[in-house]
């Protein structure tokens, strides 16, 4: 059977298709990811911008004709923050329908966070014990505190690069007194928001996912062309994330999006996403973090086939 999940995120649209080949496990025929920033504007207006919904659609529409076009027998659209928080949220569901064909699942937060986490493990199989994960998005981050087989918290917080980088611009270069200040307010946040269940959890690995750390770890080894492969597993110090900082501040906004594996619909992003990697590390007390190049896509796999064989884990508490 060949199947098809689209991440439609407040910054990326996601693709993946794969053939199952077992009741957890698959192999991926095709994979990509296009940058259409849906949630531009979002934070101020309360709504999406037409430009954004036009070029998301467009994008998304080219996916699914894709996944047709590969044979996929079921393709499963799931939409994250920038919808479920827009108020004509409604409507780019409804154009997304029209269009292609396909039904959009609007998932809540905790059931994004129970996807990612679900993406996570299945490509991080041999981590042992309780982990931490945090994916990093476009409008929101979830963070997950689980054991191999059970979700012990989980939240989603409205904390995201995209109406971040809006509020704390950094084209040409970082400025330590603005970069101060978003640190301070994210750690803040953090601080303030984050379950005490996670806060106070002294956990063996926190595991990070989506485009920042992806990102942070392709550069980090040196990429000249992505390697999910070499991405997945990949850690990354608090010394090395300060040092891309240091690397990534020196630039313009132009000259970050000019370099290896740094996507240029992220050079503007990649700044606060530091801001939230090196928080989260405060806040948890910890040094290293892991990179996985899996997550919300693979997840929403992952689920389906654990629903079709009633292997489903427990749900967020």
């Amino acid at each position: 059977m060949r199947v098809a999940t689209i991440d439609v995120g407040t910054n990326t649209v996601r693709l993946l298709v794969a053939d199952v080949v077992g009741p957890a496990s698959w192999t991926v025929v095709d994979q990509r990811q296009t940058v259409t920033r849906l949630g531009e504007g979002l934070a101020a207006a309360g709504a999406l911008g037409e430009a954004p919904m036009a070029r998301t659609l467009a994008v998304v529409g080219d996916y699914v004709a894709r996944a047709e076009r590969l044979a996929a027998t079921r393709v499963r659209v799931v939409a994250t923050s920038a919808v479920r928080e827009a108020a004509n949220g409604g409507a780019f569901v409804a154009a997304v329908h029209r269009a292609t064909g396909q039904r959009v699942e609007v998932v809540s937060g905790e059931e994004e966070a129970r996807l990612v986490l679900r993406g996570v493990q299945s490509g991080l199989p041999a981590l042992a014990g309780r982990l931490v994960t945090f994916d990093i998005g476009g409008g929101s981050t979830e963070y997950i505190l689980a054991e191999p087989a059970r979700i012990l918290a989980a939240v989603s917080l409205r904390l995201g690069v995209v109406p971040l980088a809006e509020r704390f611009p950094f084209a040409d270069g970082v400025d330590r007194d603005r970069y101060a200040a978003l640190l301070a307010e994210v750690r803040g946040r953090l601080e303030r928001e984050l379950p005490p269940a996670i806060r106070g959890a002294r956990v063996p690995h926190l595991v990070g996912t989506a485009g920042t750390v992806t990102t942070l770890a392709a550069l980090d080894l040196d990429l000249l062309e992505y390697d999910p492969q070499r991405v997945q597993g990949h850690r990354l110090s608090r010394a090395t994330v300060e040092r891309l900082l240091r690397r990534l501040g020196r630039l313009s906004v132009a000259a970050r999006a000019a370099l290896p594996c740094l996507e240029p619909g992220r050079a503007d992003l990649i700044i606060p996403g530091i801001a939230i990697v090196t928080a989260t590390l405060d806040v948890l007390g910890l040094d290293t973090l892991i990179a996985s190049d899996w997550g919300l896509r693979e997840g929403i796999l992952a689920d389906a086939l654990e629903a079709r064989h009633g292997t489903r884990p427990d749900a967020v508490p």
